[in-house]
């Protein structure tokens, strides 16, 4: 595939290993006949280092060698999380320290997550783009305060802290974008 096609969350072969592409930037050139330059950081999913690199439009980067399979969250102990696929019902566990990242987000009743398999081992997990989850704590919402683009911070069923609108209240359900960590919407 063409450095052009790629798009975030994708995962690509890059120095002999897979990694998923975190973010995109483009620069277009301001001459003629310059190149449009792809500046993309990715997280190498063996080692879990980021990586920053840059290819011409042009340029080709071969796409990774893996599965996604479709998993749940059973249950977490003091260092691993514990999963189990939805086709074949097989147990994998991941490193709690490894999916940092992805802890915040992560519930039993979490729908359409992904394990990441490549050569027969699971090295991540794959988020959807938006997971809905609990208010537990917030300060009080204000009458009127609904008519203002102010946020405050409010705390996740799964320990999160994200900026939410003043108007919401605890025990209502929100959707946030597991990208970027930010508020989408009320569920």
């Amino acid at each position: 595939m063409q450095a052009k096609e790629v798009k975030t969350g994708a995962v690509v072969n890059y120095n002999d290993a897979p990694v998923v592409i975190d973010t995109l930037q483009v620069q277009t050139p301001s001459a003629r006949g310059a190149a449009t330059l792809y500046k993309f950081r990715a997280r190498n999913l063996l080692t879990r280092q980021k990586i920053d690199f840059t290819l011409k439009g042009d340029q080709s980067i071969d796409e990774a060698d893996f599965v996604r399979r479709e998993v749940k969250m059973m249950y977490t102990d003091a260092t691993h999380m514990h999963f189990i696929d939805q086709e074949d019902y097989n147990q994998t566990s991941l490193l709690l320290t490894d999916l940092e990242r992805e802890l915040g987000y992560i519930t039993e009743e979490l729908e359409g997550m992904l394990s990441l398999i490549y050569n027969d081992e699971c090295i991540g997990i794959q988020l959807p783009s938006s997971v809905v989850l609990k208010v537990t704590q917030c300060d009080p919402g204000v009458k009127g305060n609904s008519a203002t683009s102010r946020s405050k911070p409010a705390t996740l069923e799964t320990g999160l802290i994200i900026q939410v609108p003043e108007y919401l209240a605890e025990g209502e359900t929100v959707k946030v974008d597991t990208r970027t960590g930010a508020f989408l919407s009320r569920a």
